[in-house]
């Protein structure tokens, strides 16, 4: 019998569904569920911070477009009736005693709550009031003018005691220049208008067939230390129907309006021979009439308001001649008649009061408007501001009405953060951020153009020097360097990226400005001498003998780049002064500003270029030379294989498909750019203009920020505009943003086949 050997082996089975794989697949499910409800939430998170800051920044932003609101508070009959009607309306700061000025000279006082009088002071004199003028509603000063040719100056003012620890507002009457009235004229006074100053009064007053003028010198004794008062009067030139008058803030000049638009301006420097400066009409329709000429808050600005409902703006510009002249800027207009026009005491604000009773209260900066709203019905004829803009004042047929007005921010529009504006003492409109001085009587310009255009520049500069190293550089470094020398070149650059931008600002302001100052000629001299070197020291390399040549290993060539560029640098700085003495007559800082005409700082967009660029470049490259070491090496092989070079196979194989990655670097690099705010601070002017000169500073939207935050009030139009140019900085990065992911997006499904 044959035996046969069975060559069949039973298998073990293996069991998946022990305790131990069941609890190891268990365990497993749990933890991706862990890690994927994980990074959903930090996902979630992160969106939701994102919209958080973006809604917390509209929060801030949004009352700036908000519309102002007036309401009524009170309704009374005129207090003190029979002692005339009304000249001159007003409220003291906090709105709760008002004043009125009476036309026989009286000063009414009165609660603004209810109209009750709490106090009345008489006319001084028993000669009849004929005129009456209005210093500023700032200075508290007001002028009766009389039949005798007199003036008087009457200061009212408001003394705060707080009896039983409640507030007590009590007003009184001042006489700043004595109880005894001014001789201005010798004959009776029908118009009359005042300006004081600190070394002098100016009075001019006009009557029936002549006109004065009257100045007050203050002089200070030495000994006494009193103030000693000398007058001085000359006659004007005679101008006949006049409608209004005004004296410059500086007291230089003397403007005298007809009925008709005719404007005279006299020039009052040498008050001995007062002479006609210039003469124009205010209208362009002959039927246009005056209504109201007065000084917006600074007295730069004239307002004038006619007939036909127009209010314009007015104030001097200098010519080609280097002379002041008289300039209408800009109007507003409502349909009809004008009956009165107040003046914001705090604010470049003003309100109108037309024949139907309407009011309209607008900003003269931004010519816009924030309220419109009819108040009375029963022939209103003045209104007027309290010192705040929080109320206003209204007289009617039917007595007084006070409103309060909420109207936060009126400087702001469209017009004045993107547009060209013309503000007061400028030569023409302009982009203009200066958001403070020194004054009271500062207009602010908020215009974000030059914060905008200063971010572009400095992210341009800066890319502009970052991009084509950071690429080239990494394309080397991935590609054609020996890949010992990668794993050593690729930390020590990215290590870059972890120095402080602080410190780089630092050195860049203190140590690279100067630097680059006292080397403008070594600089500029690099940029055309490197180039050429190296390409100079390769073709030499290129022409050794190759037993020379294979002494480096292959991808170490760079190495010997170093001591060429080290030399070439010094050889640049080397030569600097001879350079500048053969072709710049010594000074090329001198050159520039005084030959060609462009303006040197020494914090400039080439210092900005330099140190920023020096941040952006480890950024670029390192995703750069990523995406392009993550090409698939099949593609560079097979492309070699067919016979393309290492250059071809680079700009046809290995650049198309790392295009994703590369556009993503620069766009990064791009918002790392924009956003930077230490290196612009402090190595730039930081100043805010709009001028693409290398050779200028500028100031970011990220710098301002900065800068400005720390200082602004709480709640006020610079603070809410700081918000509001955080704001376009968001919206900046997130736009570009977009468009590198759509681009990027693009890029991957035409570069993924390959």
């Amino acid at each position: 019998m044959r035996m046969t050997k069975s060559t069949d082996h039973q298998m073990p089975e293996l069991d998946f569904n022990t305790p131990a794989l069941k609890r190891h697949r268990k365990i497993r499910a749990l933890k991706d569920r862990m890690a994927g409800m994980g990074i959903a939430v930090g996902g979630s998170s992160v969106i939701l911070a994102v919209l958080l800051i973006c809604f917390y920044l509209l929060y801030e932003v949004a009352p700036l477009f908000s519309s102002a609101s007036i309401d009524a508070e009170a309704s009374y009959a005129l207090p003190a009736e029979d002692q005339g009607k009304s000249l001159y309306l007003t409220t003291e700061e906090q709105s709760e005693v008002g004043m009125r000025v009476t036309s026989n000279g009286s000063i009414v006082f009165f609660s603004v709550a209810d109209g009750s009088v709490i106090n009345r002071v008489k006319n001084l004199r028993s000669e009849k009031v004929t005129a009456f003028a209005v210093e500023s509603d700032t200075s508290r000063l007001v002028a009766f003018g009389y039949e005798d040719g007199k003036a008087l100056i009457v200061k009212h003012d408001y003394k705060i005691s707080y009896p039983d620890g409640k507030r007590k507002i009590t007003p009184v009457v001042e006489y700043p220049y004595g109880e005894d009235a001014i001789d201005v004229a010798d004959f009776a006074i029908k118009k009359l208008t005042v300006r004081d100053g600190s070394d002098s009064l100016t009075m001019a007053a006009i009557g029936d067939t002549k006109s004065a003028i009257t100045k007050v010198s203050k002089e200070v004794n030495f000994i006494t230390e009193e103030v000693e008062l000398s007058e001085q009067s000359e006659s004007l030139p005679f101008v006949a129907d006049v409608a209004s008058m005004l004296l410059s803030g500086d007291q230089r000049y003397l403007y005298v309006a007809t009925r008709s638009g005719a404007l005279s301006e006299f020039d009052l420097r040498d008050f001995d021979n007062i002479a006609l400066k210039d003469a124009m009409s205010l209208f362009k329709d002959p039927n246009t009439k005056l209504v109201s000429m007065s000084y917006l808050l600074g007295k730069s600005s004239i307002m004038v308001a006619d007939s036909s409902g127009h209010v314009s703006q007015w104030f001097n510009v200098r010519n080609e001649e280097n002379e002041e002249k008289l300039t209408f800027i800009r109007d507003v207009k409502q349909p009809i008649a004008i009956v009165d026009l107040a003046m914001e005491q705090r604010r470049k604000g003003f309100a109108t009061l037309d024949e139907r009773g309407l009011v309209a209260i607008y900003n003269a900066t931004s010519t816009r408007q924030v309220i419109n709203e009819k108040l009375s019905d029963n022939n209103a004829r003045l209104i007027s501001f309290s010192p705040r803009a929080n109320g206003l004042l209204l007289e009617d047929d039917k007595g007084l009405h006070f409103f309060h007005v909420d109207n936060e921010h009126p400087e702001v529009s469209w017009s004045s953060l993107w547009g060209k504006v013309w503000y007061e003492g400028y030569q023409e409109p302009t982009y203009t951020w200066q958001s403070s001085a020194a004054n009271n009587d500062f207009e602010p310009k908020y215009s974000l153009m030059p914060l905008a255009f200063g971010t572009l520049k400095a992210a341009f500069y800066a890319m502009l020097m970052a991009v084509p190293l950071a690429i080239c550089g990494a394309i080397y470094t991935a590609y054609f360097m020996a890949p010992a020398l990668r794993r050593k070149i690729k930390p020590v650059i990215e290590l870059m990226e972890a120095l402080p931008t602080v410190i780089l600002g630092f050195l860049a302001g203190l140590f690279f400005a100067p630097f680059l100052e006292e080397n403008l000629a070594a600089t500029f001299s690099v940029f055309v001498v490197l180039p050429v070197g190296i390409l100079v020291f390769a073709y030499c390399w290129s022409r050794l003998p190759q037993n020379l040549r294979w002494l480096v290993p292959e991808g170490w060539q760079p190495l010997l780049l170093i001591p060429v560029i080290v030399f070439l640098a010094w050889l640049c700085l080397a030569m600097s002064p001879i350079i500048e003495l053969n072709f710049f007559g010594g000074n090329i800082r001198g050159w520039i500003t005084n030959d060609l005409g462009i303006t040197f700082d020494q914090r400039n967009a080439l210092v900005v270029g330099f140190a920023m660029g020096f941040a952006v470049i480890p950024t670029i490259f390192s995703i750069t030379e990523d995406a392009i070491f993550s090409v698939p090496k099949a593609l560079t092989q097979g492309s070699l294989a067919l016979g393309a070079t290492y250059w071809q196979t680079m700009t046809r194989v290995v650049l198309p498909t790392a295009s994703p990655g590369i556009f993503s670097a620069v766009m990064i690099g791009m918002g790392r750019a924009v956003g930077e705010t230490m290196i612009v601070l402090m190595a730039t002017g930081n100043t805010p203009i709009m001028d693409a000169n290398i050779f200028e500073g500028m100031r970011t939207l990220a710098a301002n920020l900065a800068v400005e935050v720390p200082e602004s009030e709480v709640g006020s139009s610079h603070y809410r505009i700081l918000f509001l140019a955080a704001f376009v900085l968001f919206i900046f990065t997130f736009v570009v943003n977009t468009i590198a992911e759509t681009v990027r997006q693009h890029l991957r499904k035409k570069y993924g086949s390959l």
